[in-house]
């Protein structure tokens, strides 16, 4: 098994990457922020540090001794304010130097999480060679840490991956994100208020992208990778199945909140992942 350095590792990503590596025993060094120990999903080696993006590839380069793969999954994410901050340009700065540390250390093969807002919207076949077109300052500094990481480590022959994450759900989910609105409004029987709900989406369990990410480390898969389910799903039937759940379609109301302005039609990609036996058997 692999030694595996993760970023990242007490988000809403994070938590189900590094559940998935422990389960399949691979030993993690995790960078958290000081006193965050509980938050972590399972037993793992950390390193405490209050902003990641500040240190420089020396700092990185003695982290990451003696680790077989980075994965890479921390980021400025702050819900409502992420799409838009300038703390984005920090994690593309903070991200190279962490490529750079890699490779410094002998880190074989790094594994940065860009988004499905990479590619040119609206899309419902997104696949790794649709044209990139960012539409936000978020998705337009990912396309540029995706770059520079990737051409650097090549220069250094050290293996990347880019994975780029499409609709996740579930376990850790902000409060303010649909699936989490939706459970919370329902378990407590309050209407749910929500667009027309005629967007497509593709909708994936973070739990299993957890497990796709986690997996390329035992793939060895490079490139860029779509982690998605490759099935278009409304809105209105993503919040249907949820309602579902507690036999209460009665109390959705679509059409009684106004679409976000901007919200692209369909996004929904192309599956191009390749699966271990560890993680088929998983999914």
């Amino acid at each position: 098994m692999s030694t595996v350095m993760l970023t990242g590792a007490t988000g809403f990503v994070g938590r189900a990457i590094h559940r998935y590596l422990a389960q399949a025993g691979h030993a993690v060094r995790a960078t958290i922020r000081p006193g965050s120990e509980e938050r972590l999903a399972a037993h793992a080696e950390t390193i405490a540090t209050s902003d990641l993006f500040a240190h420089d590839p020396q700092w990185w380069a003695e982290a990451c001794e003696g680790v077989d793969a980075v994965i890479h999954a921390a980021w400025y994410v702050e819900h409502g304010k992420y799409l838009h901050s300038a703390e984005n340009a920090a994690c593309v700065s903070g991200s190279f130097a962490l490529a750079q540390g890699a490779g410094l250390a002998g880190v074989r093969h790094v594994i940065g999480l860009g988004t499905c807002m990479e590619y040119r919207l609206p899309g419902e076949a997104l696949s790794v060679d649709t044209p990139l077109e960012p539409g936000n300052f978020y998705a337009a500094c990912k396309v540029s840490a995706f770059h520079q990481m990737r051409e650097w480590l090549a220069l250094h022959d050290v293996a990347f991956s880019w994975c780029r994450l499409f609709y996740l759900h579930g376990e850790d989910e902000h409060p303010d994100r649909i699936g989490a609105y939706l459970h919370r409004s329902l378990r407590s029987g309050e209407v749910a208020r929500l667009s027309a709900g005629t967007q497509l989406r593709d909708f994936l369990d973070v739990r299993a992208a957890g497990a796709m990410i986690a997996n390329v480390v035992e793939t060895g898969q490079t490139g860029v990778i779509n982690i998605c389910s490759g099935e278009a799903q409304s809105v209105r039937q993503f919040a249907e199945t949820i309602a579902d759940h507690y036999g209460r379609r009665d109390l959705l109301q679509f059409g009684t909140q106004p679409p976000r302005p901007g919200d692209p039609a369909a996004v929904v990609g192309v599956c191009n992942l390749e699966q271990s036996p560890k993680l088929r058997e998983f999914l």
